[in-house]
């Protein structure tokens, strides 16, 4: 797997910066220029401060003529190992610049061709790197939630063994990382039929090394980012156990960082000025059963609710009595497969709460008064000539609108779902895309439910008053996004777990910034500070176990 933040940087170079306590703010704290190999200027690179003993650090991105600049209120005096990050280049370890004290600090980076290329390639650049139609390397997106696929290329599984291994893969929970495997109880919900899995197989055996020691095929790397997708700056905030999984990443009005623990029972909260980090126990409901959770929201009265997964259940946190409050399905319902992945926040509306049943396809509103939950079951007794009927679903990110009627998305078509508040009931809305696999979603204020097509590598919106879509596609193949919201200029943000990218996306216009990040990120939930001067972007490094901001510059 790709180095995680936890291990020291491999090809780090050590660096004193003496930087002087009066300094001008305006002054940068460490200045410098990437070159390449040949000595010319390298736009586009990562360049990574880390002091030792913190567990904050920060990146910029190095400009057309190769310059880069950390901004003196984003580093502190101190001494920094410095790290870059540019596909097919490494740091050249023998460069030992001389910092001046009391002064701005300077570090020029030479850069040397990696050595080992394949390990410092994205999820997206090993699928656009891999031999096979389209229609085969789709699948590859649903092994990127728990894994790289590094680790599936250096393999040496045959066609057979694949066959042995994607089952045993099928029966770990989605919460599921190498670091920690979570096996379901219970079959998994929507399993591929045997000829499906073998045709998986079979593909898997061309791009992985079971017949040759060595790759057949060139190992492709996109393009680094130009212009405006260097005017950044990118902090990363560490948490205290490599098997944290921040999925889930909200701002609170006072500044502070929330996260939802996708990988274990802990409710987190981050203070990105210090970095220190508090957690509060959830309550494990079912014993034995995979432990995490994963929607994070917030409600009007400063509440947060939690989808507990596995646990079959959702809870609310109140901040300031620090008190949970919990919700399980009812005992009927709370079987092997019982998934509780997402809640609405509409209850100042209707009183009542939306909740979804990823394992069974069905839905729950829960009255908040009586306690008591309705069943809805949306896909039940549609007629023989719909197009829903006779085909797997998967009821995913959920939204209410103005009045509490809930949409959601279907991950495993291209559908968009309506449950009406008031009747109950379902009507559904096509996506322009067929395939294209709608994840996660947000309602604005205008009733437009904006929502991310994880398989069509596009972003789209849907005005719920009159049924009308409008889509936007990525700049980068194989982006995968798997959320998307709006900031106070209109833009809009998204990213997947593929290509370690950010895209910030202007709607009107239809163009797009990349901001590339230091590591890993596999993005999850997305999210938009608005109340900073420019709008603040925020995620959880899923796989990297630290929570993510993004500060562009212009």
């Amino acid at each position: 797997m790709r180095m995680i933040r936890f291990m020291p940087f491999v090809s780090a170079l050590a660096l004193v910066l003496s930087l002087a306590s009066g300094a001008l703010a305006a002054s940068p704290a460490l200045t410098g220029n990437v070159a390449g190999p040949d000595g010319k200027p390298l736009e586009g690179v990562v360049v990574t401060a880390n002091k030792p003993g913190s567990t904050i650090t920060v990146s910029v991105i190095s400009q057309a003529d190769g310059s880069y600049s950390f901004p003196a209120d984003h580093l502190a005096p101190g001494s920094y190992y410095l790290d870059i990050r540019a596909e097919g280049y490494e740091l050249d370890g023998s460069a030992a610049p001389q910092i001046a004290a009391a002064k701005t600090a300077t570090a020029d980076l030479k850069l040397v061709i990696a050595h080992d290329l394949a390990h410092q390639l994205t999820n997206a650049e090993w699928i656009d790197s891999f031999p096979g139609a389209p229609a085969q390397k789709a699948m590859l997106i649903n092994c990127v939630g728990c894994h790289t696929l590094e680790r599936i290329a250096r393999s040496t599984h045959t066609s057979d063994e694949w066959v042995q291994t994607i089952d045993r893969m099928n029966h770990y929970a989605q919460v599921s990382t190498p670091l920690k495997p979570q096996k379901r109880v219970g079959a998994p919900e929507n399993t591929p039929a045997a000829e499906v899995v073998r045709k998986q197989a079979d593909y898997l055996a061309t791009v992985n090394l079971s017949a040759t020691p060595a790759w057949k095929y060139e190992l492709k790397t996109f393009p680094r980012v130009t212009g405006r997708g260097t005017h950044v700056i990118v902090t990363e905030y560490g948490l205290p156990r490599p098997t944290i999984e921040p999925h889930d990443v909200m701002i609170d009005a006072k500044g502070q960082a929330w996260y939802s623990d996708f990988g274990e029972m802990y409710f987190g909260s981050i203070d990105p000025k210090t970095g220190k980090v508090t957690e509060y126990p959830v309550k494990q409901l079912k014993a034995n059963y995979p432990v995490g959770m994963l929607d994070l929201e917030r409600d009007k009265d400063g509440n947060f609710w939690l989808g507990v997964m596995f646990q079959g259940a959702i809870a609310r946190f109140d901040p300031r009595a620090k008190k949970f409050t919990y919700w399980s399905l009812p005992k009927a319902a709370n079987d092997d497969v019982a998934q509780i992945n997402m809640v609405t926040t509409q209850s100042h509306v209707s009183g009542k709460v939306w909740t979804n049943n990823v394992g069974h396809g069905d839905i729950y509103r829960l009255d908040l008064k009586s306690g008591q939950m309705e069943h809805f079951e949306p896909y039940k007794g549609l007629p023989d000539d719909s197009p829903q009927a006779h085909r797997p679903h998967a009821i995913y990110g959920l939204a209410a609108d103005s009045h509490d009627n809930l949409f959601f998305t279907d991950f495993l078509g291209r559908w968009i779902g309506k449950v009406d508040a008031q009747t109950g009931k379902p009507s559904f809305y096509p996506t322009p895309t067929d395939g294209s696999r709608p994840r996660r979603g947000h309602m604005d204020d205008q009733d437009r439910f904006w929502f991310a097509e994880y398989g069509a590598n596009r972003v789209a919106v849907l005005d719920t008053k009159n049924g009308a879509f409008q889509e936007w596609e990525m700049p980068t193949p194989w982006t995968a996004p798997y959320d998307v919201i709006w900031d106070k200029n209109g833009d809009l943000w998204t990213g997947g777990m593929t290509t370690d990218r950010i895209v910030r996306l202007d709607p009107k216009a239809g163009t797009s910034v990349e901001y590339p990040m230091p590591n890993d990120v596999n993005v999850r939930r997305v999210f938009v500070d608005n109340s900073t001067p420019k709008p603040t972007f925020w995620v959880g490094s899923n796989h990297g176990a630290a929570v993510v901001k993004v500060e562009p510059l212009d």
